[in-house]
C-alpha cells in the first residue's frame, strides 16, 4: 500500500514516469534489466533479497551495463546501513515519513545527477566508518589520487565530507556559489566519482578527512 502510494504519487508528475514496482529485492533487479529506469527509489529491508544486496547487484553491472541512480528509502532505526548503502553506490537517502513534496525533490535531485547527503545522514556515515575501521575487511581502492587535487579543491572536499552544501561552503570560504560548484565538479571529474555521496566516502576511505570531525558544531559521537 505505502509502495502504490508512493507510485501514485511520483507518477502525477509531469516530468516523472514511473515505469514499474518490485515486491522485493529480487523483482527490483530483474525490473531494472528489463525496464532500464533513470531513477530506483529502494527500500533499505525487503524480502527475498535487501535493498542494499539488490543496490549492489544493480549498481555493480552484473544487472547490464545501465546503471540506473539509486535513492535509499530509511527509518532513523535503520540509519546503521547508511554506510554500506553508500559503498554499494547509492546516491542518497530519504527518510519513508518525509513530505510528499520531500521525495518529489529528491528524485529530481538524483535524476539530475546529484547526491542527497544531508549533514545528519553524513554524521551516520562518519560514525559507521569508525566502527567499520576495526572490523577485518580489504583496504579500498580509491577512485582516483588525492595528489590529483589543488589545495583548493582539497579544500573544499573536506567540507563536503563534513556535511556541508555549496551554499554553507562558499559562506565559509568567502567565494560564489556557482564556485564552489565548479570545484566539486573538478574533484568529481579528477578523482572519477560519480557524485557528492562517493566524494564523502572517498575522503575517509583515504584519511583525508577522520571520523571525529566537528560537523555542524558536533562530533559523530553527537
Amino acid at each position: 500500500m505505502v509502495r502504490q502510494g508512493f507510485g501514485a504519487l511520483l507518477d502525477a508528475q509531469t516530468d516523472i514516469s514511473v515505469v514499474g514496482q518490485a515486491a522485493d529485492g529480487a523483482q527490483a533487479v530483474q525490473l531494472c534489466r528489463e525496464l532500464r529506469p533513470d531513477v530506483v527509489l529502494m527500500d533499505v529491508r525487503m524480502p527475498v533479497l535487501d535493498g542494499l544486496e539488490a543496490t549492489r547487484q544493480i549498481l555493480s553491472g552484473r544487472v547490464d551495463e545501465h546503471k540506473p541512480r539509486v535513492l535509499m528509502l530509511t527509518t532513523f532505526d535503520l540509519d546503521s546501513y547508511v554506510y554500506e548503502a553508500l559503498r554499494a553506490g547509492a546516491s542518497g537517502f530519504l527518510l519513508k515519513d518525509a513530505p510528499a513534496a520531500e521525495l518529489v525533490h529528491a528524485v529530481r535531485v538524483v535524476a539530475a545527477g546529484e547526491a542527497l547527503l544531508a549533514p545528519s545522514v553524513t554524521r551516520r556515515l562518519i560514525a559507521d566508518f569508525s566502527r567499520q575501521q576495526h572490523a577485518d575487511r580489504p583496504p579500498p581502492v580509491p577512485a582516483g589520487r588525492i595528489e590529483e587535487l589543488t589545495p583548493r579543491e582539497t579544500e573544499i572536499l573536506r567540507l563536503v565530507a563534513r556535511g556541508m552544501s555549496n551554499a554553507e561552503i562558499s559562506q565559509a570560504l568567502f567565494i560564489a556559489e556557482q564556485t564552489t560548484k565548479t570545484h566539486v565538479g573538478r574533484i568529481l571529474s579528477k578523482l572519477d566519482l560519480r557524485d557528492r555521496a562517493q566524494a564523502v566516502v572517498f575522503a575517509y576511505e583515504t584519511g583525508l578527512v577522520r571520523p571525529g570531525a566537528l560537523i555542524d558544531g558536533q562530533t559523530n559521537e553527537g
